[in-house]
């Protein structure tokens, strides 16, 4: 099963336009739902010789051998330099990548958006995400989003599209792709290999791919780190801050950049929020599986202390993202955790 056919009607939308296209879309979404696997799919169909009947691109032409490799002479990929790290495997020692589109990258396209389409059709750009544009970077794409080159179209993917400039946003058409359906999904994530679909969608939150990356991640062996979490978020009051943030500092570190303090934070908001459903008696919404364990621990915690620890982790997912000591942030958060079973007199 492909990720296009969880995507119908967004493919059937992007296909109508195809002989109108402006010169800037944003396909805007939840992370880990497919939206950049969309975007290189329309990109390559835009640039395939024989599309099919679907519209989508042949894969066999010479332009699609092109798109596969890397180096098709019409098309650009600007993502952040660490985005690249981690799938192709860091260097030791080598100089920590950015996880910010720069503006040197967008800079570097002044000649091909000068020289014209080398095939006489179209010349494609995609930014993904691109909300990781530094302000720099923002403020030069603009400038090229004003007065754009003919031929040319710009496909911005984003998670959070508010985090884009206004400017920028009012200068692309803007399409919205919602999370595919449920039974749909689950179907992708068996044909995947996945066997405990369910489990792995609703911890995503709906989300087939980030379900996918989740469960290759921490089904077991290398690279888990889920386990590691839950085993200290399970132990309520007996849970050791300290001890805590040292294994995940470690996972971070041993992981190179395939794991994130953000990833953390999100999953940390996720268990907070079926804790909150579980003090209110309603169903866990993301950790199926910890369902007991959850609304034993919800039945110690106020409902207001949970209100208020998720606003919190809220502000420290934001923090999450800027250059922090990795060691000493983790720590004040599991420490927040930990509080939350605190006895206080009065409450």
């Amino acid at each position: 099963m492909n990720i296009l056919d969880l995507h119908k009607k967004t493919w059937d939308e992007l296909s109508s336009r195809r002989d109108r296209l402006p010169h800037a879309l944003l396909l805007s979404g939840q992370r880990g739902i497919g939206k950049f696997a969309v975007a290189k799919d329309f990109a390559a169909s835009l640039l395939c010789e024989n599309p099919d009947a679907q519209q989508r691109a042949c894969g066999h032409c010479l332009a699609c051998n092109w798109f596969a490799q890397g180096n098709h002479p019409d098309f650009r990929l600007l993502q952040p330099e660490a985005m690249t790290e981690i799938s192709s495997g860091e260097e030791e020692g080598k100089k920590k990548a950015s996880k910010e589109i720069l503006i040197d990258q967008i800079r570097a396209l002044d000649e091909f958006l000068g020289v014209g389409s080398h095939r006489g059709g179209l010349s494609i750009v995609l930014v993904n995400p691109a909300e990781a544009m530094n302000r720099n970077a923002a403020n030069s794409i603009l400038k090229i989003l004003e007065e754009p080159p003919s031929s040319i179209l710009f496909l911005l993917v984003s998670d959070e599209q508010s985090r884009l400039l206004p400017t920028i946003r009012s200068r692309c058409q803007s399409i919205l792709i919602g999370l595919p359906e449920t039974p749909a999904a689950q179907a992708y994530l068996r044909a995947s290999g996945i066997d405990d679909a369910e489990r792995w969608l609703a911890l995503s939150g709906g989300a087939p791919r980030l379900a996918l990356e989740l469960a290759e991640k921490n089904g077991s062996g290398q690279g888990s780190w889920l386990p590691t979490l839950l085993t200290h978020l399970k132990q309520g009051a007996q849970h050791d801050p300290l001890r805590a943030a040292g294994d995940i500092d470690k996972l971070l570190r041993e992981q190179k950049g395939a794991l994130s303090l953000r990833q953390i934070i999100d999953t940390l908001q996720k268990w907070l929020i079926d804790l909150t459903q579980a003090a209110n008696s309603l169903p866990v919404r993301y950790f199926l599986a910890n369902n007991g364990e959850i609304s034993a621990l919800a039945a110690k915690i106020p409902s207001t202390r949970l209100v208020r620890a998720y606003r919190k982790l809220a502000t420290q997912r934001r923090e999450a993202e800027q250059p922090v000591n990795g060691r000493l942030f983790l720590e004040g958060v599991f420490l927040d955790y930990r509080d939350l079973f605190s006895p206080r007199p009065g409450e």
